[in-house]
């Protein structure tokens, strides 16, 4: 049985698939599970448990019985996806990168922040559905 894991329900399916492709398998090392670019659905696994599952807001609505969705107003955070990578120089760095290149949006570059922890290092972007995502080494 998984783990907890986050699901994001989003409008851009095919946007947010590439830019989690992108970042879960070539930074995290998960591996595709299930879906593809077209969803509705689509799960990238790490070390046999899912790390994170996409589902298409107005596919989950109709599947729970509940009206259409609205859309959602750009800069509403209601969580942030937190993505631990290695210490050392230029890779958080080179993580941001790759979550650009994939479609992401560089909210803050990668930045000490001593007030979270003596060695935490953090970078965040915004995927292509809006949501914070948090790159952090220590």
């Amino acid at each position: 049985m998984d783990a907890l894991h986050p699901r994001l329900l989003v409008d851009d399916f095919p946007g947010t698939f590439r830019f989690y492709r992108g970042l879960l398998e070539g930074v995290a090392g998960a591996t595709p599970a299930r879906g593809v670019e077209e969803g509705p659905y689509a799960s990238w696994d790490l070390d046999g448990q899912t790390l994170l599952s996409l589902y298409d807001r107005a596919a989950m609505a109709a599947d729970v019985g509940a009206p259409a969705p609205a859309p959602r107003s750009p800069g509403q955070d209601v969580t942030v996806l937190v993505l631990r990578v290695p210490a050392g120089e230029g890779v958080l760095e080179a993580a941001a990168e790759t979550g650009e290149r994939h479609g992401g949006t560089l909210v803050a570059a990668a930045r000490a922040l001593p007030g979270w922890g003596p060695t935490l290092r953090a970078a965040h972007l915004r995927d292509p559905e809006g949501n914070l995502v948090e790159l952090q080494s220590y």
